[in-house]
């Protein structure tokens, strides 16, 4: 792996990552570079990535390294995926008895060299996997973590571990021998999924006791220090759901690399010793994974197997990665969208027309070049997949070999995507570089007829209206933080707190570089189009690479945010409708956090940093501003909030990081309005002068056994947005409830609908039944996902 400079844009696998520091020492001990541990997990990736396939992985980081034995590195359990990670990596979001992890899960080695750069040595994973939609399903593995205590070892783990797979034979089931890389053995077994993790966890208790009882001089199963001296324990707990264990493969954080490796039986006949990465690496060239039968599919196909076949490294000047996990520095560092054509002087001249997809450059073959007239095509013959790294080769290949000739860049540059479709068609607008030979942008459709292809010259595009960020905004994106609802006896030690109003409106991070500008929703929705005053507003700042928190709020007679008057401006894209609505309904942007300034990121912060870096950008303006927080006490932040009529107050911990798309209690909500979101499932028909129309909507929170009714609601509603419901709801109408369970009063004369539409209700209380008393309807929530609703 290259390492020019102390940081760089590769690709791995198809994806880009950022590298720093390559050069770090991560083990002291054998001298072992950040380069080296990515290295390890990039050539390992095809063994270690099946044992990882559909879990959710914790890591121990050691980000500034393991250290020595007299002096340890500091080391970091993580389990949230912070809001820093590519955005490629899968997450998956898993609710404990009071709180929501977002946990990542590795499904590329491009997942593992992320780990590698991060510091993330120690990857660790439960015995369930997740589906396809993130549900946790039963244990598929059983595993005992075999522990020598004080005067015992590995021989005595190996006696431990041989008997209990005797036993395991038993009972049907094969166990797998691992050195866990630190003192002991783990042995794993196959299971059906059959049996939830209680059932297997206590099974393996009772285990662990039998085999107590089978080896009483060798085993323990308690977990008491005083009873493990030269004994073994046999530590069950590993199968509790909420426990992990140390990955096949992965590192490990002591002072040397060392490995969790699977190994045979024959292997524990010999002298055992745990292994380091660099003899994983020498055994694996040459070995199958002894634990294979446990693991998930392998890794996708490697996409330039056949441009490897036709090259050989030490004869051609060409870049030949040697592997599918190898890293290369990524061209230009750009956003996965890169093209090249190449003047190629071979057997015959003819032009390389290369385009960047899924990690690797997509070529074709064009006899007569690019075409110059719309009316006349030609001919494009698809070719293997090169590296991404060709993009910025020139040179001679030696006659003989494969293409044998003169490769000149003719033009390169970036493209604008608008339709891939694999094998069969690709339209792309091409921007070259200044001199090149496209002379400007120009726009091709590659089409499959036959066994070739033809390529066809559009006309030139006319200059798109800004409708959305551009594509570069959303990838600066950073999931805001979120306030957990409480109380004013949740806020101890009012000097550790701010207070801040909790604003009635929509929340939106802007993205900003310079003069482009990108508003999202908290979902990663792109409402760029709908507020052009507040990114005109924005733009105008003239800041680099900076992402801000606040809030959409439209104002009333009164200077004070209202939420029916937002509704107005929520939803629209047309240009013709947003300029409508602005000159009825002006919006402002209220900002109250800074996660990145200048390139710079904030997250890790404290709230009383973040918030003086904020004031030094001086945002002041009638469209965007930084409100105050409140100088007093939470009581008088509270009857603040009343008398401007709000909602409440958010509380906000002032030594708190920005714990981006996380809930935590460092924010907390104190309410004196009772506010619900809910997701419309019907509506009742009206009588007197609602005759005809809506009366009153249905309405239900999202459960595991389905939508669950909380009443109705009749009163909050104008003219204007009940004819809005009635246009919304027609086009979702179904002949069956969608609500679990509905009392039978309410169904009748009902017309159901398909749950999609989220709102909002403020109520006064929930009765002893669960259904909302004295709701009002405030208002659509364009913003929020029907599964996203909860009870507050």
């Amino acid at each position: 792996m290259a390492r020019k400079n102390d940081t760089q844009t590769v690709s791995v696998a198809g994806q880009r990552l950022r590298l720093t520091n390559p050069d770090k020492v991560i083990y002291p001990s054998t001298g072992t570079t950040k380069a080296e541990v990515i290295s390890y997990y990039m050539e390992i990736a095809p063994f270690l990535l099946p044992h990882l396939a559909g879990r959710i992985v914790t890591r121990k980081r050691w980000v500034d390294g393991v250290g020595t034995a007299d002096k340890p590195g500091e080391v970091f359990f993580e389990k949230n995926l912070p809001s820093s990670a590519p955005d490629w990596i899968r997450r998956v979001e898993i609710q404990h008895s009071d709180h929501v992890n977002t946990y990542p899960v590795f499904d590329s080695a491009a997942a593992l060299a992320w780990a590698g750069q991060v510091g993330a040595l120690e990857l660790h994973v439960p015995q369930w996997k997740v589906d396809s939609r993130g549900k946790k399903l039963n244990p598929d593995h059983l595993v005992l973590d075999l522990d020598p205590g004080p005067g015992a070892g590995l021989p005595e783990c190996v006696e431990v571990a041989k008997r209990a797979r005797a036993l395991l034979r038993e009972l049907d089931l094969e166990a797998y021998p691992v050195t866990s890389g630190s003192k002991g053995i783990h042995l794993y077994a196959g299971l059906d999924g059959e049996h939830d993790a209680d059932y297997v966890n206590q099974f393996a208790k009772q285990f662990a006791q039998v085999l107590e009882a089978d080896l009483p001089d060798l085993v323990v199963s308690s977990m008491k220090k005083s009873l493990r001296g030269g004994k073994v324990l046999v530590d069950w707990s590993q199968n509790n759901a909420n426990k992990t264990t140390i990955a096949p493969y992965s590192l490990r954080g002591r002072t040397e690399p060392y490995v969790a490796v699977p190994r045979t039986w024959r292997e524990l006949n010999d002298d055992l010793q745990h292994l380091t990465m660099d003899e994983v690496l020498q055994r694996m060239r040459r070995r199958k994974d002894p634990m294979a039968d446990l693991a998930g599919p392998p890794p996708a196909s490697d996409k330039l197997a056949t441009y490897r076949s036709k090259r050989d490294a030490k004869k051609t000047p060409e870049p030949v990665p040697s592997s599918p996990v190898e890293l290369v520095e990524a061209p230009g560092g750009g956003d996965g969208n890169s093209f090249v054509i190449q003047e190629h002087h071979a057997s015959s001249l003819h032009w390389d027309f290369r385009l960047e997809h899924d990690g690797v450059l997509v070529s074709w073959a064009l006899p007569k070049g690019p075409p110059t007239d719309p009316k006349k095509n030609h001919l494009a013959v698809q070719t293997e997949d090169h590296p991404l790294e060709y993009g910025t080769f020139e040179g001679t290949i030696p006659k003989g070999e494969y293409g044998g000739g003169e490769v000149t860049i003719w033009d390169a540059g970036t493209f604008e995507l608008e339709k891939w479709r694999d094998g069969k068609e690709v339209i792309a607008t091409l921007t070259g570089r200044k001199g090149g030979g496209l002379g400007g942008p120009r726009k091709f459709a590659l089409i499959k007829t036959g066994k070739n292809w033809l390529i066809h010259l559009m006309e030139a595009p006319k200059p798109p209206r800004r409708t959305a960020a551009p594509r570069s905004m959303k990838k600066g994106f950073v999931a805001p933080m979120l306030a957990k609802l409480g109380s004013a006896g949740d806020v101890h030690d009012e000097d550790e707190w701010a207070f801040e109003m909790k604003w009635d409106g929509i929340r939106a991070v802007a993205v900003i570089d310079g003069k482009d500008v990108g508003l999202f929703t908290r979902n990663e929705n792109d409402v760029t189009a709908g507020y052009p005053e507040v990114v005109n507003a924005l733009a105008e700042l003239g800041l680099d690479d900076t992402v801000l928190d606040g809030e959409i709020v439209a104002l009333n007679a009164a200077g004070v945010p209202d939420f029916g008057r937002l509704q107005q401006r929520m939803g629209l894209t047309k240009e013709a409708d947003v300029e409508a609505a602005r000159r009825e309904v002006p919006v402002t942007y209220l900002v109250f956090d800074l996660m990145r300034s200048g390139g710079d990121s904030l997250v890790e912060e404290t709230y009383v940093e973040r918030r003086k870096a904020l004031q030094t950008l001086k945002i002041a303006a009638d469209v965007v501003d930084v409100p105050k927080a409140h100088e007093g006490s939470l009581e008088d932040a509270v009857e603040s909030s009343k008398t401007l009529g709000l909602e409440g107050v958010l509380a906000k911990r002032r030594d708190s990081r920005y714990l981006g798309g996380k809930r935590a209690t460092a924010w907390t909500k104190v309410k004196h309005q009772r506010m619900q979101e809910v997701v419309v499932g019907g509506w009742r028909a009206g009588q007197g002068a609602r005759s005809g129309t809506i009366g009153a909507l249905l309405l239900g929170i999202p459960t595991e056994d389905g939508l669950r009714y909380v009443g109705k609601v009749g009163t909050g509603f104008d003219e204007r947005t009940l004819a809005d419901l009635q246009q919304r709801l027609s086009k979702l109408t179904r002949k069956t409830s969608p609500f679990g369970d509905i009392p039978r009063e309410v169904t009748r004369d009902a017309q159901w609908v398909t749950p999609r539409l989220v709102g909002e209700v403020s109520f006064a209380e929930w009765t002893a039944g669960g259904h909302l008393r004295q709701p009002s309807w405030r208002g659509l929530r364009p913003d929020k996902k029907p599964q996203e609703v909860a009870l507050e």
